[in-house]
């Protein structure tokens, strides 16, 4: 299997190393229904294979079915936060906000080290948990809503913005994948991959020298913070082409059904670095 710029997919067991290696079955490129060939996946027999069995096959309707389900329980969770958040600003007699009320920093807090300690128990334990990919889904809803409800304080609008932002950009690249436009090569995994490693590094130096020696260029809203930020969400964009290829050759490794959560949890990361980074573009823009 190839290498993809999202951590979730690193720890795959061995079984989807190759695609097709345990029978074909059908991916997302594909139309799908039951799986093909007689002998299906090895140690799991006919019988076993059965819609009610929790060891068949995974197929693109399980992908389709945990991803919704782990963006519904964001969005939920995400909408109500935002709301929330913006009774929870502490204010003078005059009205005028003057700092969070320690609700709200912990909402912050809380939905960002939980959705961190969830998403590196699920990579470095490599198993697949609905649970935890919901805890991580619900944690960083909480978070994100909650951050959305303060920038929609000065600026309404901007979190619907970059909710139909992400969703747009979503399913642009779900059908550029679909429709063979871009080709995920090899090459192509090594360009992400090395692009998603620099950018990383780039915010990583930002911060330290932010910190240190108040010198901030990428994230001050100026002209090169803009371009950064484009440059950023156009990389996680084409991260969504790596996701969706690491998910149909799990598919077609005929990988058990339950691995499906990890496919969702893999791309719920990305959809999460997207909207944060459109989220702080908007910001740019709208000053």
């Amino acid at each position: 299997m190839r290498s993809s710029s999202n951590p979730a997919f690193r720890n795959l067991p061995r079984g989807a190393t190759a695609a097709g290696q345990y029978g074909p079955n059908v991916g997302f490129d594909q139309s799908y229904g039951q799986p093909q060939g007689q002998g299906g996946v090895p140690g799991y027999g006919p019988g076993q294979m059965g819609t009610a069995s929790a060891d068949r096959p995974m197929t693109v309707d399980d992908v389709v079915i945990k991803t919704g389900l782990s963006l519904g329980v964001a969005l939920v969770v995400g909408v109500f936060s935002a709301i929330w958040a913006q009774t929870q600003l502490e204010t003078d007699e005059f009205g005028q906000v003057i700092g969070l009320n320690g609700a709200l920093l912990g909402a912050l807090i809380g939905g960002l080290v939980v959705g961190l300690v969830a998403s590196l128990v699920i990579i470095f334990r490599r198993k697949p948990s609905g649970p935890l990919t919901l805890l991580y889904s619900a944690a960083e809803g909480l978070f994100l809503g909650a951050l959305s409800g303060l920038f929609e304080l000065v600026r309404p609008g901007i979190g619907l913005q970059a909710l139909i932002g992400t969703a747009g950009v979503f399913i642009a690249m779900l059908v550029v994948y679909k429709t063979g436009a871009v080709k995920v090569t090899p090459k192509l995994t090594k360009w992400i991959v090395g692009a998603v490693a620099g950018a990383a590094i780039l915010m990583l130096v930002n911060l330290v020298t932010s910190l240190f020696f108040g010198f901030n260029p990428l994230r001050d809203g100026g002209p090169i913070a803009i371009v950064f930020s484009l440059v950023v969400i156009g990389i996680a964009a084409f991260s969504f082409l790596l996701d969706f290829d690491q998910a149909d050759r799990m598919i077609r490794a005929g990988l058990p059904s339950k691995w499906a959560w990890y496919a969702a949890f893999g791309l719920m990361t990305t959809m999460v670095w997207l909207y944060l980074e459109i989220l702080r573009l908007l910001s740019y823009l709208r000053e």
